[in-house]
């Protein structure tokens, strides 16, 4: 692996570090707070680079880029949550996931403020996301773990973008 493809320090031995029961989550911070995905989805982790914006798409697209010949939407995380925007900085990242969508996989970059660790979690140190009522989305958000004494959000990223979304990026 070169340098630009390579893990963040500790998360090569942190995979080879697996329980049978657990599952591994890369975690990435947005706006303080610490989220999580299934890490066999992540396809590569990129240092932020400028994308080419398509006109008439959500502010949260912030457009596409070309990674090794294939067109990859690019969706700023902050944005799709409703947190405020920042500037970027070099610890901004793109995490290259794979999603199911209804009309199969798509590869989907997302911007997040910068990259944390990767976590084995057990099924006994999930808990199901709290019901705020209607007027508080979760659909998101797959489940919550406690991890290391803190709660990690672990986010359902097939969820992540509508048909409508993936289809106005691919234009």
């Amino acid at each position: 692996m070169d340098a630009a493809k390579s893990p963040p320090q500790g998360i090569e031995m942190a995979m080879n570090d697996v329980s049978s029961d657990a599952e591994q989550y890369l975690t990435f911070f947005l706006n303080g707070e610490e989220y999580g995905v299934d890490i066999l989805r992540v396809q590569e982790i990129k240092g932020w680079t400028s994308t080419t914006k398509i006109p008439n798409t959500p502010d949260y697209i912030r457009g596409v880029m070309n990674l090794r010949g294939a067109i990859v939407p690019i969706i700023d995380l902050r944005m799709r949550f409703s947190m405020p925007s920042v500037e970027y900085t070099a610890t901004t990242v793109v995490i290259v996931l794979k999603l199911e969508t209804e009309s199969g996989e798509r590869t989907v970059g997302f911007v997040v403020d910068a990259v944390s660790d990767v976590y084995n979690v057990s099924g006994e140190q999930l808990k199901p996301a709290p019901d705020f009522g209607e007027h508080v989305h979760t659909e998101f958000v797959r489940a919550l773990a406690t991890v290391d004494e803190k709660m990690v959000i672990l986010l359902d990223i097939d969820r992540l973008l509508t048909r409508q979304d993936m289809e106005t990026a691919a234009h």
